[in-house]
């Protein structure tokens, strides 16, 4: 049994992590607002930008804790979880406005973060730790399962589909590490090259798609046999990914090449690249209807706006230092309740 407590709304609302998943499981209408924001994380200023997305300009700042990179939103789609890795926090805010829902403290250095499909688990990345916590998760409370030290350097996660196992990468050892869930236990680690950071899984979780930071090339893994299936040449720095929903192609931010290349899933090769970036592309998301894809720059100090049908950047829209994570209110997902 874990050594560590159970945290519950009904103990003390200012405390532990259920505290501020009070999710409940129903599900969530994902219902446009007329003052739906774009949320941008700037890493470097302790702040997120909120951004009108019909106007493309910054109608206001948030302070956060220090160094928020990542987030996430809960299952339900009721809160937006914003990762703050050095003040060892969570924020909540509501998806649609930005406004801050509640603080919850303690949940150390959570770099990254990720629920499992079926919201069974909720696991974190500490890449100032070495270390990744996984936590059960029952539509009301959160326990901590295990702490699994994981050398080094963790950073980025996803889940397979079945939710069995999280596939976490390991910068510094440039290796990418299974852990089964329900033990905690680390499964297997592979070696695949330089500064692995962004993973993707194809539809099927037939090859897991790892962007290779300290290379040119985007790794594939076949998470089955565990071994290196090939690399995609596609630019310096390969990061970050972003389905583009098509059925067929993903996209992947190329950091140090200022580039974005296009990659056929279904072939597992590069169909093209999106230049004339601004320097340091990171994360991206799509609008709505899937014609605008926005990138944050995180050595530009902006955040840009991309015409996939022409593949040119139209746009660009100053922010705070660092720009990392962004989210779009109106793509909040409507979600089944977690599965008894």
């Amino acid at each position: 049994m874990p050594e560590f407590p159970t945290f519950s709304l009904t103990r003390n609302p200012r405390r532990g992590l259920a505290a501020a998943l009070l999710l409940g499981g129903f599900v969530c209408s994902a219902l446009a607002h007329a003052d739906d924001k774009v949320i941008v994380l700037d890493s470097g200023e302790a702040q997120l930008s909120l951004i009108d997305e019909a106007s493309r300009t910054v109608v206001g700042t948030e302070p956060t804790g220090k160094e928020p990179h990542h987030l996430m939103i809960t299952p339900d789609g009721q809160s937006l979880i914003v990762a703050d890795s050095v003040s060892n926090d969570l924020m909540f805010l509501d998806p649609h406005t930005g406004k801050v829902q509640r603080r919850v403290e303690g949940i150390e250095d959570p770099y990254q973060l990720g629920f499992s499909p079926d919201h069974k688990w909720f696991v974190t990345a500490g890449l100032r730790l070495d270390r990744v916590d996984v936590y059960s998760y029952n539509g009301h409370d959160v326990t901590i399962a295990k702490r699994i030290p994981l050398a080094k350097t963790p950073s980025h996660i996803t889940f397979s589909s079945d939710s069995k196992i999280a596939y976490v990468t390991l910068q510094d050892t440039g290796e990418v590490a299974a852990i089964d869930l329900a033990s905690q236990t680390v499964l297997w680690k592979l070696h695949i090259g330089n500064t692995p950071a962004g993973l993707w899984m194809t539809p099927g979780d037939k090859y897991l798609l790892v962007g290779m930071t300290g290379e040119d090339d985007v790794a594939v893994v076949d998470p089955h046999t565990h071994t290196l299936v090939k690399k995609i040449q596609t630019g310096r720095g390969a990061h970050n990914f972003r389905n583009l929903d098509d059925g067929k192609h993903v996209v992947v931010s190329n950091r140090v090449e200022s580039t974005i290349s296009i990659l056929d899933y279904t072939t597992l090769t590069k169909v093209g690249d999106i230049t004339g970036l601004r320097p340091g592309p990171d994360d991206m998301e799509l609008s709505a209807d899937k014609r605008y894809l926005w990138v944050t720059f995180r050595f530009a100090k902006h955040v840009g706006i991309i015409d996939l049908t022409t593949r040119q950047l139209i746009d660009t829209i100053a922010v705070g230092r660092s720009p990392h994570g962004i989210y779009f209110a109106n793509r909040a997902p409507v979600v089944a309740p977690n599965p008894d």
